[in-house]
């Protein structure tokens, strides 16, 4: 299936010069969702107990890929959205810099977990994420985006070995 079809490019958005990559055509298409949800399942080993994902377009991937794999969902908030104890890190965006938390309980001690988000672009936030989830010395198995931007060279900022994305620009 031609993903990319699915894809809007919205121009100067959200500011003046940056071509943004609207996913919720392919949301609305239950087919092309359902196919990208089932090449995202595909794609996580066996021996992964938790999917991490950042918010919120990456809550979207990851919990229909979590309900078909029967694995655990563990959520990467903005700073001040989670109820409970957490750990946190600053990081850098393309626009500026910002604050993740993830539950100091959200993952076991030593694990292995797979990351999923709609959009590698220039690897800021997954790259969080991986420092973030050191709290709780997991292995992080592979990481999957649908999209990925491969002119800002994000792969370049990820340390996991195991990076995939079904649809490069």
């Amino acid at each position: 299936m031609d993903i990319k079809k699915y894809i809007r490019d919205v121009p100067n958005f959200p500011k003046e010069g940056v071509l943004y990559r609207d996913i919720t055509p392919l949301l609305k298409n239950h087919k092309a969702f359902s196919y990208v949800v089932n090449q995202l399942s595909a794609i996580i080993p066996k021996d992964v107990t938790s999917i991490v994902a950042p918010e919120s377009r990456g809550f979207i991937f990851a919990s229909a890929v979590c309900y078909k794999i029967n694995k655990n969902l563990v959520l990467v908030r903005k700073k001040g959205k989670l109820p409970h104890t957490t750990f946190q890190i600053e990081y850098e965006l393309e626009y500026g810099t910002d604050t993740f938390q993830i539950h100091t309980d959200s993952l076991e001690y030593g694990s292995k977990i797979a990351i999923i988000d709609d959009l590698l672009a220039t690897g800021g936030t997954i790259s969080a994420i991986e420092d973030l989830v050191k709290n709780f010395n997991c292995q992080i198995s592979c990481i999957s985006f649908v999209i990925e931007l491969l002119s800002l060279k994000g792969r370049e900022k990820i340390n996991c070995e195991e990076v995939t994305s079904i649809i490069k620009y």
